[in-house]
């Protein structure tokens, strides 16, 4: 049986294990610091699904502050393990941040993947999404503050 529930320190190392697997390298001391950052802010959520007592997967979920756009949760990332994946795990947490967002009193929930990620593309489709737009994202690296 699945759980969802809320990331806890305790799940750090599997949670960097697990974004270390999705393409973003992170140490558990990287993940409890993380963790700790987005304690105490309403307008984000760190979801884990439990499988037979361990951490399989983790979605991140938040409210974009957008003028120009109705309230809108966004979801910034999601990985299942790669052992476990086609057992339900990512259905069961994209419906949990679907159950958040109405919560939050949100109209649509949004998600960006790099194009590459065609598995990914397909997975939400069947979740019930739909492509709206192609962007380019660009960034700017600034200097570590001192």
């Amino acid at each position: 049986m699945t759980e969802i529930r809320r990331a806890a320190p305790e799940d750090c190392p599997r949670l960097a294990v697990l974004s270390t697997e999705l393409g973003y390298p992170m140490t558990s001391e990287e993940a409890v610091r993380r963790l700790a950052e987005l304690a105490g802010h309403p307008d984000h959520a760190i979801l884990v699904a439990v499988l037979d007592g361990r951490v399989e997967g983790w979605i991140q979920v938040s409210l974009p502050r957008i003028f120009e756009t109705p309230k809108t949760a966004e979801i910034a990332g999601l990985v299942i393990d790669p052992d476990v994946r086609g057992r339900g795990l990512g259905s069961a947490l994209v419906g949990a941040v679907l159950d958040w967002a109405a919560a939050e009193g949100c109209r649509a929930v949004r998600v960006r993947s790099n194009v590459i990620r065609e598995r990914a593309h397909a997975f939400y489709r069947r979740e019930g999404f739909r492509e709206i737009k192609t962007q380019k994202v660009l960034e700017k690296t600034l200097a570590p503050p001192s």
